[in-house]
């Protein structure tokens, strides 16, 4: 520590401490106020829609807003799930998410092992062409998309959708599951190698457990990117035993009203896959975001 640092801590008693700086007596109160704040703006959204949900037509419409309902109903969640296809839609959401994740799982593994292990002749290359399959715009591809889909009598089709989901989410998957693989060993691999392992059975039996948290992040950033997809889902499925739930929810919007009590119900019931996600693997999730930050 030089003298100038030296005379400003000196400055301030509270924040001396050997080995370091300590944070001043309202740093923690501060801090844990500033941390109550962020958790309520970030969960208002939801606590607005599922209060949003319960409530009557009325009051949905009341200015200034009702901020509890005189009389809680269910009606919303009855009409989303027994007078529409909302069900169907879920259905259906939950078949594509989970093959587009699949798929783009299986084929993120391979190429990220391939990218992080291997050297070959122009390899930056096809690592930046993996990257500019993320760039595209929507705008750039959905007509090609939309042709290729129609040309193979996939369009109206789970595989379809399940196909293009697995394009737009495998770019950012690989790069993710790359920089995880390089933060592992070499060591670990070249030790089971000399014990008679081959190279797959290093991938599935050293790799792989040891990359769990990678693979939890590409899991969830896949699935949540294919389950709130809309514009895809517009355009390759317009018959209602495709559709997918965030089409659904376009359907309560009509020309002259929309039923926001249901959509809010619907918003509900399409927001709990995703929350129980997250719940489930957050400390995973986090861990393989970071990795490649921490390690290596």
């Amino acid at each position: 520590m030089n003298s100038g640092t030296q005379n400003a801590v000196a400055g301030f008693p509270a924040l001396k401490e050997e080995g370091g700086l300590k944070a001043p007596g309202l740093g923690k109160p501060l801090i844990f106020v500033g941390s109550v704040l962020v958790v309520l703006v970030c969960l208002f959204p939801f606590w607005w829609m599922a209060l949003s949900s319960i409530k009557t037509l009325r009051e949905l419409y009341t200015i200034p807003p009702i901020w509890w309902p005189e009389s809680p109903t269910l009606g919303n969640y009855y009409k989303v799930l027994f007078e529409s296809n909302i069900p169907r839609y879920f259905l259906n959401s939950v078949v594509i998410s989970v093959g587009s994740t699949g798929l783009a799982l299986v084929l993120a593994i391979f190429a990220s092992y391939g990218f992080a292990r291997f050297d070959f002749k122009g390899k930056p290359l096809l690592q930046a062409c993996v990257l500019i399959g993320q760039l595209l715009p929507t705008a750039a591809i959905i007509v090609p998309l939309f042709v290729t889909l129609r040309v193979l009598g996939l369009v109206n089709t789970y595989w379809g959708l399940i196909l293009v989901y697995m394009i737009i989410t495998l770019p950012l998957s690989v790069w993710m599951l790359t920089s995880y693989f390089k933060a592992i060993p070499v060591e670990l691999e070249e030790a089971a190698i000399i014990d008679g392992a081959s190279r797959l059975g290093v991938l599935f039996r050293v790799t792989l457990p040891l990359s769990i948290p990678g693979i939890v992040a590409v899991i969830v950033y896949a699935f949540v990117t294919t389950w709130n997809e809309f514009i895809f889902a517009l355009c390759f499925a317009t018959d209602s035993s495709v559709k997918t739930l965030p089409i659904g929810l376009a359907e309560f919007s009509t020309e002259f009203n929309t039923d926001w009590g249901a959509v809010m119900a619907a918003s509900v019931i399409m927001t709990l896959p995703i929350a129980l996600l997250f719940l489930s693997m957050q400390r995973l999730f986090v861990g393989g975001l970071t990795a490649g930050a921490t390690k290596g």
